[in-house]
């Protein structure tokens, strides 16, 4: 029985094209600056956001981590969704390192955050209150389906956020999942924020690494603060050729992992007991909700031994994820065998 593996797209594995290129790649010391593939890599991902320029970190927990070092000062507050990813799965780690405390705001279903609520989340200028220094918003959201964020509404919440005097850091994680969504360049949906950062390694298929974008003086204080952390990897340009092949040729078949995430859906939707809303389907990430009768949990255990790998998100909510290696053969197959775990518990 073939395994299917839906639980991410970060379980994707490199390309051939990838592998090649790695094995290929021009190497330097990239602490010195000197590792032309990681040169050739960030300014690429400059180019591509629209920023002045990039930092290439391990992880996206890293690019997220060394912005919010980067535009705050210990004792700040920064400004977050009640979903983020910063806020629900980095370990704390900009309160722990960085000494700032967060503050989560309601996300909508898409992930947005009512501008309203934006506003009065800024605390006011008071001897008794943290600062309030930077918004964090994410596109596409995790924990909100794979929810977009329009050029619109991240044009407006950074405008807002910039008459208060605060910086806008974007966790794009999966900003080319939007942009492909939305047919519109990624600079449409990065240009008004102070830093965007993404990551190689969901959809686009690479092994490892996220991308940091900004002006030249931000990118020169985060690189201080990645080497503070320990994220300096000398030779990383055998890393950085995969990413280099992941921006120029993975992001157009980026719309086939949308297509199977909206197949998947609609075939769910006919399975009796299973809830999901196919119409807040926009990308590559599915939840929807077990039957009363088996927990989300149980419902992923269930299916783990029927070779079908998913997420739990507490009480009856499931994550799934498409990707470059889930074809729409893999769909109609856990579809299939969903449909005969549920009529197994009737």
């Amino acid at each position: 029985m073939k395994t299917i593996d839906m639980r991410s797209d970060t379980v994707t594995i490199p390309t051939d094209e990838m592998l090649q290129a790695m094995y290929e790649a021009r190497l330097g010391d990239d602490v010195y600056g000197e590792d032309p593939t990681v040169n050739h890599l960030e300014e690429l991902a400059a180019q591509v956001t629209g920023k002045e320029a990039a930092l290439f970190t391990v992880s996206g927990t890293m690019s997220n981590l060394i912005a919010v070092l980067t535009h705050t000062q210990r004792g700040n507050e920064i400004i977050t969704g009640s979903e983020s990813h910063l806020f629900w799965y980095e370990v704390g780690g900009a309160s722990v390192l960085g000494g700032v405390v967060f503050q989560s705001v309601q996300n909508e279903w898409d992930g947005c955050i009512n501008l309203d609520r934006v506003e009065q989340a800024i605390r006011p200028k008071n001897v008794h209150y943290p600062e309030t220094s930077l918004l964090c918003l994410e596109n596409t959201h995790n924990r909100c389906g794979g929810g977009i964020l329009t050029p619109e509404y991240t044009h407006a919440v950074a405008k807002l956020a910039h008459k208060y005097e605060l910086k806008v850091h974007l966790d794009g994680a999966r900003i080319f999942n939007a942009a492909v969504a939305l047919d519109v360049p990624v600079s449409e949906l990065t240009g008004t924020v102070d830093s965007i950062c993404f990551c190689l390694s969901k959809g686009l298929s690479a092994p490892v690494g996220s991308v940091l974008c900004g002006t030249k003086d931000f990118i020169e204080k985060a690189r201080k603060w990645r080497k503070m952390v320990g994220g300096g990897m000398r030779q990383a340009g055998v890393i950085a050729a995969a990413g280099i092949v992941a921006i120029q040729k993975m992001v157009n078949r980026l719309a086939e992992d949308h297509a199977n995430a909206q197949r998947l859906a609609n075939g769910l939707v006919n399975i009796p007991g299973i809830v999901v809303n196919t119409e807040t389907v926009q990308t590559n990430i599915v939840n929807f909700d077990t039957p009363s009768k088996i927990t989300a949990n149980e419902f992923v255990q269930q299916m783990g031994a029927r070779g079908v790998k998913f997420i739990s998100r507490g009480g009856q909510r499931v994550r799934a994820v498409t990707h470059r290696m889930i074809s729409e053969a893999d769909v109609d197959e856990v579809i299939e065998r969903i449909s005969l775990l549920i009529k197994k518990l009737n």
